[in-house]
């Protein structure tokens, strides 16, 4: 969708989106549109008993003396208490009505009585909700109707006063949309087209943002003893990745944060197969990849002042002839041995030398990982909040801020050495599962072991990178869960 600001003007045509705060009040060209329709902006809110609520809107078509224009009224709640967050819910609220109406474009009035955000961070943030809203994935539907880019407006018009700032401001955010997009559709993509290799190769793409990428394959991986990762894949026809991106906008003496994806793109369980219902749903256990591809694409589009390491693990999980066993035991990069005891735990193999390799080559001042590890985060924290466990009170309170910001919910697990014993086995140094009970933390507990006591988080975004539902920035499908976060904590703790 085509994003664009223009000074504001009264409109005698089109589709117009006007934002109504929670005292009910029309700011000045909404007045004077209701002037020039005899009060029908007016007459139309005391008749709904319009309350201004977020959420809430109502549409006046062909009113009198303007009968070439449709006038949507979007609630925005209290304007004092108007935040970033809200401003894009409520510009993906616009996006969703005219959407619904049929329309191939709209502009939005940023004009609210009160309002505690300046015009051009206003302005900005609503044409970022609406670009996020307007997301769909419909690459592989054939009929004229289905294409990429209809069912909603193609071009999305932000009317605000001074559109210098808003266009700078948008600038940054048009790239973190960027970034979303793209987390979006490497989910989205069928796992017949997304092989380890495909994925590599749309990493490669960031170069052209000036993203220095490295590709390792299984070659090089087995020379760096990477055996937990390529246990993982051995199963499968297509070869294993491992890929590294780095941006180095901060300079030499600035800070270095690592983020670290599980890039399972398709896990069928392997040898512990999964049962055929659902299976379809695993081709987003790549999802922790995406997430950490799409922060580094929003990152290096914004050209941020800092440096920032991201590495994937890629690996198809299939249970061929040569496929690991339940029973095997591998030597991780680390030299600590696993004993294989479930394969379809396999995530936590692939993240447990791509930690190794991270912290040993670039030695981060943090590292954050991302993985659908386990259905077990699910049962415990549904399909709403991610869960996150760290060994570092600062790193996971300055995490969980930036989430907030971003409006991605994450809830902070325990890690506890009792939970790490449950993974220590008789025949290695340890397995690659515990018990029944807590298999998220047993699993975080795993990872740990590879981190060499360096700041480290990890989020298990299970339950939380695909929804089935309406969220207030996106309709059902892919998320590109922790995208923004990752961009709001570079912007927090690690840009000059």
């Amino acid at each position: 969708m085509k994003i664009s600001f223009a000074e504001p003007k009264i409109p005698t045509s089109g589709v117009v989106v006007f934002l109504i705060d929670a005292d009910v009040r029309l700011a000045g060209i909404a007045k004077a549109v209701d002037r020039a329709t005899k009060g029908a902006l007016s007459r139309a809110l005391n008749a709904a008993s319009f309350s201004g609520k977020k959420g809430e809107s109502l549409s006046v078509i062909a009113p009198q003396g303007r009968e070439k224009l449709t006038v949507f009224l979007v609630g925005v709640g209290q304007a004092n208490e108007l935040s970033t967050l809200r401003a894009q819910e409520i510009g993906a609220q616009a996006y969703k009505v005219v959407s619904e109406a049929g329309a191939s474009a709209a502009t939005v009035i940023a004009e609210i009585i009160g309002a505690n955000l300046r015009a051009g961070e206003l302005a900005a943030n609503l044409a970022l909700g609406g670009r996020l809203r307007s997301y769909k994935y419909d690459k592989y539907l054939t009929k004229a109707g289905g294409r990429r880019g209809s069912g909603g407006p193609s071009r999305l018009q932000i009317m605000v006063k001074g559109t210098t700032g808003a266009r700078q401001r948008y600038g940054s955010l048009g790239a973190l949309a960027d970034g979303v997009d793209m987390a979006r559709d490497l989910v989205s993509e069928p796992s017949n087209i997304k092989s380890p290799k495909w994925m590599a190769a749309q990493c490669r793409k960031l170069a052209n943002l000036g993203v220095k990428v490295e590709v390792l394959g299984e070659a090089q991986m087995r020379k760096l003893g990477m055996n937990a990762l390529l246990a993982v894949g051995q199963g499968s026809a297509r070869e294993s990745q491992l890929v590294v991106m780095r941006w180095n906008g901060g300079g030499k003496d600035a800070k270095t944060v690592s983020f670290i994806g599980k890039g399972v793109t398709f896990d069928t369980g392997g040898i512990s197969i999964k049962p055929a219902g659902g299976m379809e749903d695993m081709i987003w256990d790549m999802g922790g990849a995406g997430s950490v591809i799409g922060a580094m694409r929003a990152i290096a589009g914004r050209k941020a002042k800092a440096n920032v390491i991201g590495v994937v693990g890629l690996v198809e999980n299939m249970p061929d002839g040569n496929a690991q066993r339940p029973g095997d035991i591998v030597t991780s990069m680390s030299g600590q041995t696993i004993e294989v005891i479930n394969t379809d735990a396999e995530g936590r193999l692939v993240l447990a030398d791509a930690l190794w390799y991270t912290q040993k080559r670039f030695k981060p001042d943090a590292m954050i990982d991302f993985a659908t590890l386990t259905g077990a985060i699910m049962v415990a924290l549904g399909r709403e909040y991610a869960g996150l466990y760290a060994n570092d009170e600062r790193l996971a309170k300055n995490f969980v801020a930036s989430s907030e910001e971003a409006g991605e919910k994450v809830w902070r697990m325990p890690l506890d050495g009792a939970y790490d014993r449950q993974i220590n086995s008789p025949r290695a140094d340890m397995k690659n599962v515990g018990p029944r009970w807590g298999g998220s933390i047993t699993a975080a507990q795993f990872l740990q072991r590879y981190t060499n006591d360096i700041p480290w988080a990890h989020v298990d975004i299970a339950g939380v990178a695909w929804s089935d539902k309406e969220q207030p920035l996106m309709a059902s499908g892919a998320t590109g869960f922790a995208v923004r976060t990752l961009d709001q904590f570079v912007r927090n703790h690690y840009e000059k």
